[in-house]
């Protein structure tokens, strides 16, 4: 198994319990935020999907998703275009809703655009340096786990969310 093997994996995880967390939830479940500052499912689903196609974006040297595509069109968040969450007050976060289908498409979108970025790297590209901001400068590799780490945590806190539905 080659390293891209490996992040291939863990994000096609990232996807499964994406899809699977918002699977049969109405618009409504999506938005329900258990107390007024919490983050819902919708906001957590699209938030890892956001920072994903960022970031991805971002190490490929390709335009996001969101904004290539039409995604940004077709959430009509009233958000700014380049949001992807990070520091949302609680007012942003109830801006966030969305159809279980339309989150599972963009997550799906984006993690297309991310398999096809890690088909083309080989285990040398891993060392790359991607961001200097940070002591130790951030490798690629590094970076790529930090996106599925940060994607992961998302939807499993999403997944709590949907158990305290009762779904």
């Amino acid at each position: 198994m080659s390293p891209a093997d490996v992040y291939i994996d863990f994000f096609e995880r990232v996807l499964e319990n994406g899809v699977a967390v918002v699977g049969g939830l109405d618009e409504d479940e999506l938005a329900h935020r258990p107390t007024p500052d919490a983050n819902s499912i919708a906001w957590l689903v699209w938030h890892a999907a956001r920072v994903q196609d960022a970031q991805i974006a971002d190490v490929a040297g390709t335009e996001q998703l969101w904004l290539a595509d039409g995604w940004v069109d077709r959430f009509g968040l009233d958000l700014d275009p380049q949001d992807h969450g990070y520091g949302h007050t609680s007012e942003q976060v109830g801006k966030v809703r969305a159809s279980s289908d339309l989150l599972t498409d963009y997550l799906r979108a984006c993690h297309g655009a991310t398999v096809a970025y890690l088909r083309t790297l080989g285990e040398a590209d891993l060392d790359r340096i991607v961001d200097e901001r940070w002591d130790p400068p951030v490798t690629l590799g590094v970076r790529l786990v930090s996106i599925a780490d940060d994607d992961a945590q998302h939807v499993g806190q999403a997944a709590y969310l949907r158990g305290l539905l009762g779904r």
